[in-house]
């Protein structure tokens, strides 16, 4: 069973903070609304690496939804990613974020890395006592500076240190 890389664009991909120059800058339109990010097209070769060397499929985790692979993968340089579907905001039992719940229906038994700025210690703990997941590393990316190649190597070396690497 190949493990899962799960991704969040906004905080992750999309930095919330200001832009350095190795990222660009897009305009996107969604439903009528305009939103700008901003994309490093280096992460884009970076993250298929790493699903390519330690054996894993991509996936996005984000509020964007389909529109992730419509926007955000061709100018990353991703080819059309699986997307977690996500429902409404049910709330919170233990402090968990709302995409908690819908990323643990997602993964079913999977191991994986979930790359996002809000998964914290309430994250772990859901996934290991509500939903009985072990196999698992979150990651979390500050949103003002994004996803780097620190982010992906811890990746990267939990993917192999654990065994579920089938590329090293």
């Amino acid at each position: 069973m190949k493990p899962l890389v799960l991704l969040d664009v906004d905080g992750v991909l999309n930095p919330t903070g200001p832009a350095t120059p190795d990222f660009r800058r897009y305009r996107c339109t969604i439903d009528g609304t305009v939103y700008t990010v901003h994309l490093n097209p280096r992460h884009g070769p970076r993250l298929m690496e790493l699903a390519l060397r330690t054996g894993s499929e991509l996936a996005w985790a984000t509020t964007w939804e389909r529109h992730a692979n419509d926007w955000i993968a061709p100018r990353l340089g991703l080819p059309l990613l699986p997307v977690v579907p996500l429902g409404p905001d049910r709330g919170s039992e233990h402090g968990e974020m709302f995409k908690t719940r819908y990323v643990a229906e997602y993964v079913g038994r999977r191991p994986f890395v979930w790359f996002d700025d809000q998964v914290y210690k309430e994250d772990e703990e859901y996934l290991r006592a509500h939903q009985g997941l072990d196999d698992f590393l979150l990651v979390h990316v500050p949103p003002g500076r994004g996803l780097t190649s620190e982010h992906l190597a811890l990746a990267r070396e939990w993917l192999t240190l654990t065994g579920f690497s089938q590329g090293s």
